[in-house]
């Protein structure tokens, strides 16, 4: 059975002025950063070091960080929603979000001086449970609407923490749609998204730079490690503003020699790679039931802030068929010998199965050569979710759907047990 291609192409995008880069600047991120760390429920997710795996690949490192562990909330995605909430609280009393700690956010004082304000989002699921989660801790109210299809166990999840939830007959785009214009005619209405349009620029901002929280313990797990840069870093988008935070940070941090960075999305919702395909600047947009393994990608309208940073500074853009990430997902659960096991979910492992396709296959030598992939690269993959769908995660490691039948596997000498 011939298997479905991973879709590359380098960027040679047209620059624009990257007036959004600074979204990213060490300083708002330090603030993003200090405000997480308020929270009684903070600490610092795993970076796994994979050295069985870089053996095996080739590689000079590989270290995949684990945001399973974040909040106990099996996602990343809560760093962002809290961190807008937080700024948009901040705006609304005319404070700065420093003075915004976890404390003061659920005292008395705060509840008489604020009142309470209603958070609508759209989600595939993470998002709208970080948003959920948040809004009850700071006794805030959530209403979270997700696209057909969404699972159970990612609604129950969402309702267990108190927010209004519904699944609706619509895409991932046309429930943000319905979110807005439900904020627009509440009081004290507010839509917190991640993804920005025109007009709709601030609260995903500030979302993106709440994402930076993750980045910026990355950086420093990395030097505890001894590697003071990555030299890649392997990044999946939906909407784009985890890849923009992520590529904004660590240019920011390294602006003389930033890594290496690769953008990669299910192609069944795959706008950014359209849009660097394209190759004239705008951005592209996917329509349609963007049915995938991939929920969390699942997102075919970019957020314009997120793209302009990656068409300024991203490598190559990927757009990666279903069983890129299942392949994953088997690979970082049943890991190489001595190496720590990672739980990665269906949107969080992309990277791990991109990344054994270009240094296995040799239908990818253009990709790896372009990259510079090879026995001196350290590579930072990251994580996003854990097992968030558990019934689909088995279906994938215990059943093996979404099989891989092509890819060559490596050298066995490189991964021996007895090594």
């Amino acid at each position: 059975m011939e298997m479905e291609r991973i879709k590359w192409v380098a960027n040679r995008l047209p620059k624009s002025e990257d007036k959004w880069l600074s979204v990213m600047s060490l300083e708002n991120v330090a603030k993003a950063r200090t405000f997480h760390s308020s929270f009684p429920q903070y600490s610092i997710t795993p970076l796994a070091d994979l050295k069985g795996m870089a053996r095996y690949l080739g590689l000079g490192g590989l270290y995949v960080k684990d945001e399973s562990y974040r909040f106990g909330l099996n996602a990343f995605k809560v760093l962002g929603g809290s961190f807008a909430m937080a700024k948009y609280i901040a705006q609304e009393m005319g404070k700065d979000v420093s003075e915004l700690t976890y404390d003061y956010l659920t005292s008395e004082q705060f509840r008489r001086a604020f009142g309470q304000a209603t958070f609508f989002t759209a989600t595939d699921g993470n998002h709208g449970r970080g948003v959920a989660w948040a809004a009850k801790r700071l006794g805030q109210k959530a209403v979270v609407h997700m696209p057909k299809g969404s699972s159970k166990s990612r609604f129950d999840n969402i309702a267990k923490e108190g927010a209004s939830v519904t699944i609706e007959e619509v895409n991932y785009d046309d429930c943000v749609r319905m979110a807005a214009a439900e904020a627009a005619q509440c009081p004290n209405g507010v839509i917190v998204q991640d993804t920005a349009w025109e007009g709709y620029e601030d609260i995903p901002s500030w979302i993106m730079e709440g994402y930076g929280t993750m980045a910026a313990e990355a950086a420093g797990q990395l030097r505890e490690l001894g590697v003071n840069r990555p030299t890649h870093i392997f990044i999946q988008a939906g909407v784009g503003s985890l890849a923009g935070a992520v590529q904004g940070f660590f240019r920011n941090l390294f602006p003389n020699d930033p890594p290496k960075v690769v953008v990669m999305e299910t192609a069944a919702a795959d706008c950014l790679y359209r849009g660097a395909e394209a190759g004239d600047g705008a951005p592209r947009i996917v329509t349609g039931d963007l049915e995938t393994i991939m929920a969390g990608l699942a997102c075919g309208e970019p957020n314009i802030i997120g793209w302009d940073i990656l068409r300024n500074h991203a490598s190559a853009f990927l757009s990666c068929p279903d069983w890129v990430s299942a392949k994953g997902m088997r690979m970082l659960g049943v890991p190489c010998a001595g190496d720590p096991k990672v739980v990665s979910g269906e949107s969080g492992a992309v990277g791990m199965g991109v990344l054994d396709t270009i240094m296995n296959d040799p239908t990818y030598r253009g990709l790896r050569e372009y990259l510079e992939l090879d026995r001196f690269s350290q590579v930072l993959l990251i994580s996003t979710e854990g097992d968030t769908d558990p019934e689909k995660y088995r279906r994938v490691l215990w059943g093996g759907e979404y099989p891989t039948y092509e890819t060559p596997l490596g050298d066995p000498e490189k991964y021996r047990l007895d090594q």
